[in-house]
């Protein structure tokens, strides 16, 4: 199968971003497993340790004061071995080598750009990856697939810049339940939510030791971090004051009309200046106005609701992460040269093959949010007429799904540079 199939499939799944977040059958506030989570095996079978063989057993460790002096209960529920597919020590961690990235220049010049880890990361990063099981069952194996390796490596793995990384395996809902209306099946969304849940418990429990953990996810893992914040963190102080930030892209984040708080969440607040931390950033990208019937930027198709919440007076909210206080500015993307599986990349074929590192940057992008219809979306347009920077702004689904597919690949410098800052006001 062509990679641009391949790759727009993906997206097409991912747009259980808004649905995986619509059943109320996350956590309450006190931390208790969802119902449906506590089975170890997934409809495709049973639980399997990840590649490397580090899955961690359920957390017995005592809670550990935050920087501000909160501490997070001890023991939060873990309701099986969390399958790590990526994690700081890991062997063979598929999320770390290969991510120099080749630098064009507006001449067309080229120069590589080395990546460098952060070697000892003042905060954490916790990543939940969109939808892109190809199993044949309604939720995911909960094994590491060759698919959330390569998407994984996409839109995570350089923010070990400036964040120890750690990427759970969850049984989400798969393109094929998609496509068979998977997301009306509460038990199959509670067993994915589940698994985040208890993945998230278990590195509370084991690995956070008080510190700063920014949130991200796209598409259905938009929904998730988008869930697990509203239904868990919003309301527990000591967990929120671990929260650096959240990244929810591509999902449909709910605010006031005008406000930038209220909606998906009671307390946290839209990122608006550099260093802002217990903040988020949201957006859905598009090159051109979002139609009626888009899937994304639209409140009608918003499912990131408390149970019944109205999208009344609400709107969908949409933080520029290269100006979070408005305005029009530069984009940096890093858009993967190499695939795994044959999955997800963005840039133009016929100029990969010669490319040495594992991720292309370039210019010729620039971004602003707009509201307009009764629609809020990050523009991107292309200021270049370079193959790269058009490929950027192709809209490989159709206008429906905007850019859906590149949400963080376009703008994953100003992201990751995001994070950074906010790790170097982090308390």
């Amino acid at each position: 199968m062509a990679v641009a199939v391949v790759s727009a499939a993906v997206a097409l799944l991912a747009t259980a971003c808004s649905g995986s977040s619509g059943a109320s059958t996350s956590p309450s506030s006190s931390g208790s497993a969802s119902a449906g989570s506590t089975s170890s095996g997934s409809a495709s079978g049973s639980a399997s340790a990840p590649a490397s063989g580090s899955a961690s057993a359920p957390a017995s460790s005592s809670s550990s004061a935050s920087a501000s002096g909160s501490a997070v209960a001890a023991n939060l529920p873990v309701t099986h071995p969390t399958v790590w597919l990526c994690r700081p020590g890991m062997a063979n961690n598929p999320c770390e080598g290969g991510l120099d990235a080749t630098v064009v220049a507006a001449d067309g010049k080229t120069s590589v750009q080395k990546f460098q880890p952060a070697p000892e990361p003042k905060i954490d990063c916790f990543y939940v990856y969109p939808t892109l099981s190809e199993a044949q069952t309604v939720n995911a194996p909960l094994a590491a697939e060759p698919a959330a390796v390569a998407v994984a490596r996409s839109q995570a793995s350089r923010f070990a810049s400036v964040c120890r990384l750690f990427v759970p395996v969850y049984r989400q809902l798969t393109i094929h339940s998609i496509f068979a209306g998977g997301f009306a099946d509460p038990k199959a969304q509670a067993l994915a939510s589940g698994d985040v849940d208890s993945a998230w418990h278990d590195y509370l429990n084991r690995d956070n030791h008080g510190r700063g953990v920014v949130l991200i996810g796209h598409s259905q893992g938009a929904g998730q971090v988008t869930r697990l914040i509203r239904s868990e963190i919003d309301k527990n102080p000591a967990e929120r004051s671990r929260l650096v930030s959240a990244l929810a892209i591509g999902g449909n984040v709910l605010v006031p009309v005008g406000k930038d708080v209220g909606g998906a969440f009671t307390t946290v607040p839209a990122c608006r200046r550099e260093g802002q931390t217990g903040c988020v950033v949201a957006y859905s990208s598009f090159n051109q106005p979002v139609p009626a019937n888009s899937l994304f930027g639209r409140v009608t198709n918003a499912r990131n609701l408390n149970p019944g919440q109205t999208t009344a007076g609400m709107q969908v909210l949409c933080v520029n992460p290269a100006a979070l206080s408005g305005g029009r500015a530069p984009l940096q993307p890093y858009e993967p040269t190499r695939t795994i599986g044959t999955h997800l990349t963005g840039t133009p074929q016929t100029s990969l093959a010669d490319l040495k590192t594992g991720f292309v940057s370039f210019t010729g992008l620039q971004a602003e949010c707009r509201t307009t219809g009764g629609a809020s979306w990050l523009q991107v347009d292309a200021t270049s007429k370079s193959a790269y920077a058009q490929s950027a702004v192709k809209q490989a689904l159709g206008p429906t799904w905007g850019l859906h597919l590149l949400d963080i690949s376009n703008a994953y410098g100003n992201l990751v540079n995001v994070v950074a800052k906010q790790a170097a006001a982090w308390h």
